[in-house]
């Protein structure tokens, strides 16, 4: 576990967290669709990720109040992304699931954003691209914790 007062690993912690918000901030300007706010997009991914789910699922897993993510599922169905069913067990519960037009904007969102970091990555030396491999699995858990 990072030591905060140890100088090496808060200098360490300040440097990924400011480089993890820079990536993202610049990786937002890699969209496909500019109607959906990143918001809209990570519910979508989500729901790519970890297949279908209830809205107070979805709230949890993007920590936000179930309120605001039924607004988001809202806003989702009415852009024929996502799709409402009754779940199969709660009747007072709606499952939500993806439509092929969010799984076929997702994956083209995925390309775009992919070749943009591959053309950041192309001018690391091999040391650092090897470094930033090997780092990749560790930022994916820290990402999901």
């Amino acid at each position: 576990m990072p030591d905060l007062s140890h100088g090496d690993d808060a200098a360490a912690v300040n440097s990924l967290r400011s480089a993890v918000m820079r990536l993202s901030r610049r990786l937002k300007h890699q969209r496909v669709d500019e109607s959906l706010s990143p918001t809209e997009m990570s519910v979508l991914g989500t729901l790519a990720r970890c297949g279908s789910a209830t809205p107070g699922e979805l709230a949890r897993k993007e920590h936000v109040q179930p309120p605001s993510m039924t607004r988001i599922v809202a806003l989702l169905e009415a852009k024929g992304l996502v799709r409402l069913d009754p779940h199969p067990e709660d009747r007072r519960q709606k499952v939500v699931t993806q439509t092929e037009r969010a799984e076929a904007m997702l994956e083209q969102s995925r390309r775009k954003r992919n070749a943009w970091l591959a053309g950041l990555a192309a001018d690391l030396d091999e040391d650092e691209w090897e470094r930033l491999r090997a780092a990749a699995p560790v930022l994916e858990k820290l990402a999901h914790l």
